[in-house]
């Protein structure tokens, strides 16, 4: 088999150290580069054109992981990204994929998990740690398991640009329980904005 090369993107030096102690008891995975920020990743794939980028999701101040995704995707649209992360909420899993990640690992995978998913995406196949896939398909099947009926409702009446006061009276509670729901609403889907819900909310309208 031919080398497949990684860039490695973490911004903690033991973990990148460790990954590529790990990939290098391998003769086909090199390890081609590091970067420690979601802004040095970008310019490390510019560089080095790695056939598979190894990416943490959350790296202090700065891009983040998603972000990260998401710009080298916009640039190099055949590039592998494998998110290889700590986290496992259904908002990350579903944010990283639909920005684009091939694979979604967990910092607990087991080496040979790693290695497989590594040469998986350079073949195009998507590859998830067991559980984060259980979660993102049971999600995929159920769009809205992540909310609760009366934070879904919420989330189809934003649609109608109605105020929180509005939306209060439409649900009869007070507006401090309509905050309370949408910043529930905004972590569960992975926004921060009432603007990126409602895109949220017609995109879900629009694949049904």
């Amino acid at each position: 088999m031919s080398s497949i090369t990684v860039l490695l993107v973490d911004d903690h030096l033991v973990v990148r150290s460790g990954l590529r102690a790990l990939l290098g008891t391998q003769p086909d995975l090199h390890v081609i580069a590091e970067a420690a920020s979601g802004e040095e990743a970008m310019d490390r794939v510019q560089e080095h054109s790695p056939h598979v980028v190894v990416m943490d999701l959350a790296m202090g101040a700065g891009m983040d992981g998603i972000e990260a995704i998401r710009r080298i995707r916009e640039r190099n649209g055949g590039q592998a990204i494998l998110v290889f992360t700590t986290y496992d909420s259904d908002a990350d899993i579903v944010r990283a994929v639909d920005a684009g990640a091939m694979g979604y690992l967990l910092k607990d995978a087991a080496p040979e998990e790693i290695f497989s998913a590594i040469r998986g995406a350079v073949q195009g196949k998507s590859v998830m740690s067991p559980p984060v896939a259980s979660r993102l398909f049971q999600q995929l099947r159920n769009p809205e398991e992540i909310l609760t009926p009366r934070e879904a409702e919420l989330l189809s009446l934003l649609t109608e640009g109605l105020s929180n006061r509005e939306l209060g009276r439409r649900l009869f509670i007070s507006e401090a329980t309509v905050k309370t729901h949408l910043a529930h609403i905004y972590a569960k889907l992975g926004v921060e904005t009432r603007a990126a819900a409602i895109a949220t909310a017609i995109r879900r309208e629009g694949m049904r």
